[in-house]
């Protein structure tokens, strides 16, 4: 996840809505905003059972209980699941919220639709304890340590027909993402591609980044990706 202002051609976007967030808790941007719209546009409804994954501070979960949807949002963190059980209560939307590793929480439940904005930046050496921010969006060398789990827990999550959609950064190889999906048997394709400035946290680390060819070395944009997969 990244930490930047919203750029031209997102501001009409459908927006998650506003929400409250214990320190160390994600705050909703333009990776939220790009998946809210995804979310609007790919018919998440009235009727459907919706998990969203990594919820943060629940402002996705709340974008589809407002759609009509029944919706059980998941995230590890203590203080994430306090920040979307009360938003939940602030909003007065009926979401489940629950404390958990990923699909770990949810054994044997399945979906009409998955969506998740999980951690995807990569990040030298391993996460420092009581950074609590940084686990927001720090996911190892790669920034694959969690979007893998999700594209293999994914197929068993999933109703027949359901939908996945998920938000990543370009520094986090999508193309990595659709194979590991379609090797699943999943239907997949890549709806959305914006560049966004980089933020503080790709800024700090560029140098790294380009070290390892994530980063163009005269590039100052990030890519932001939205990939969708569907169960057959």
């Amino acid at each position: 996840m990244t930490q930047q202002a919203v750029p031209a051609g997102l501001g009409d976007a459908p927006r998650a809505g506003r929400v409250v967030r214990l320190p160390g808790v994600y705050r909703p941007q333009e990776d939220t905003h790009l998946l809210a719209a995804a979310m609007r546009r790919e018919g998440i409804r009235t009727g459907m059972d919706v998990l969203d994954l990594c919820t943060g501070s629940g402002a996705l979960a709340l974008h589809a209980a407002r759609l009509g949807a029944r919706v059980t949002a998941v995230d590890i963190s203590r203080r994430a699941v306090a920040s979307a059980r009360l938003n939940t209560v602030l909003a007065r939307l009926p979401v489940t919220v629950r404390r958990g590793d990923l699909l770990h929480a949810l054994p044997g439940r399945t979906f009409d639709a998955v969506v998740s904005n999980p951690p995807y930046v990569p990040a030298p050496g391993l996460m420092v304890r009581g950074r609590r921010a940084a686990r927001s969006w720090d996911a190892g060398l790669d920034g694959r340590m969690v979007l893998d789990r999700i594209c293999d827990g994914a197929l068993a999550a999933l109703r027949p027909g359901g939908l996945l959609l998920l938000v990543q950064s370009g520094l986090s190889r999508p193309d990595e993402t659709v194979g590991r999906l379609s090797g699943a048997g999943l239907d997949v394709s890549v709806t959305d591609r914006v560049t966004i400035p980089l933020g503080p946290v790709t800024r700090g680390r560029s140098a790294w980044l380009r070290a390892r060819g994530l980063l163009p070395v005269h590039g100052d944009g990030e890519e932001l990706v939205v990939i969708r997969a569907r169960k057959r």
